[in-house]
């Protein structure tokens, strides 16, 4: 794939995303789709976040949108997508229905976001809810990758070989893809946090899909990257927008679509660390609450709510996780040598 196309994608990607702040954010506002502020939250969210537009997130699903459109089509005209082979059919199957899974992810959360404003509460659906619709989307994703004949139960581990996991790849990276939709959606708590650390994962596997040749999902990658980029000028701290969870769930597809896609699963946990520490110490808050009858190990959870209780500053937070996830990326494309 020629750098050309990847500035193309990337460009198209942040101007649309960007321009679209001029008319959504205050359509938001005059919808009154503002933010209800979750009680469990540090308490001056409520002071400086309340009302804040939410749902901004289609800001950035329809710039990915434009931006993977307009990459294929040029991958079209340059002869890199040939689906008369069928290697050529996977990958572009696989970044489209990784798009399409992306997509019905976002409509969960743009439930989840409308049902919170037209009631006026910081609950939307339940979590039983969500859960089912996610498995749902799921089994829809791998089903529709078996139909076109990607039956690939493998996993790679970089340097040491590989694994066939026969019909539990299925169990196995459904429970994944579960988690890291969730993940993201946690990690969704601070002014460009979720943004800036998607921005550094795709930048990753625009990268790894590139030295592996998956053409396809490397626009993927790249337009969602600066899908991100281009949402970042209005979610940077004082956020004038906030994704909800439209936009987090539409992320937390991708994320599992671009690693998954590119049989990169293994990589794929090493470049999400931040979303992975991120819901462990939820995980592991409750299970502590619960074996101490109330004690909390942490501050507050998702860990980045401790740093900001400790007395950090929201863009220092930020930064920090931001580097984490650099370097969480750099060590998964290092890794890609021995795949």
């Amino acid at each position: 794939m020629d750098l050309t196309t990847n500035i193309t994608v990337a460009v198209i990607a942040l101007a649309v995303t960007a321009l679209l702040g001029f008319l959504i954010i205050p359509a938001l506002r005059r919808l009154k789709y503002g933010q209800t502020i979750l009680d469990i939250g540090p308490a001056w969210h409520k002071d400086t976040k309340q009302g804040t537009p939410t749902m901004g997130g289609v800001m950035f699903i329809i710039g990915s949108l434009a931006a993977f459109g307009a990459g294929l089509a040029i991958l079209w005209g340059k002869g890199f997508i040939d689906l008369a082979e069928f290697t050529g059919r996977i990958y572009f199957f696989r970044s489209v229905s990784g798009m399409l899974m992306a997509l019905f992810f976002a409509f969960v959360g743009f439930l989840d976001d409308y049902i919170k404003v037209r009631k006026k509460r910081n609950e939307g659906l339940t979590a039983n809810q969500k859960i089912i619709l996610q498995i749902m989307i799921i089994a829809a994703y791998f089903t529709a990758r078996v139909i076109s004949g990607d039956t690939s139960t493998v996993i790679s581990f970089p340097f040491l070989g590989q694994l066939d996991l026969w019909y539990f790849y299925y169990v196995v990276m459904g429970l994944a893809i579960l988690y890291l939709v969730n993940a993201v959606n946690l990690t969704d708590g601070l002014d460009g946090l979720c943004g800036s650390v998607t921005l550094i994962y795709c930048a990753v596997f625009m990268v790894i899909c590139s030295v592996l040749n998956f053409t396809e999902l490397s626009v993927l990658a790249t337009a969602v990257a600066g899908a991100c980029l281009g949402f970042l000028i209005w979610n940077f701290h004082p956020a004038k927008v906030f994704m909800g969870d439209t936009g987090s769930m539409f992320l937390g597809g991708i994320v599992c679509a671009l690693g998954i896609g590119a049989g990169a699963e293994v990589i794929m946990i090493i470049a999400a660390a931040v979303y992975i520490w991120e819901a462990l110490t939820v995980v592991i808050q409750v299970v502590y609450f619960k074996l101490t009858k109330g004690k909390r190990l942490f501050k507050m959870t998702p860990i980045h709510h401790s740093f900001e209780i400790s007395g950090w500053k929201e863009t220092r937070i930020v930064l920090l996780f931001t580097v984490i996830a650099l370097i969480a990326g750099v060590c998964a494309i290092l890794l890609t040598r021995g795949m």
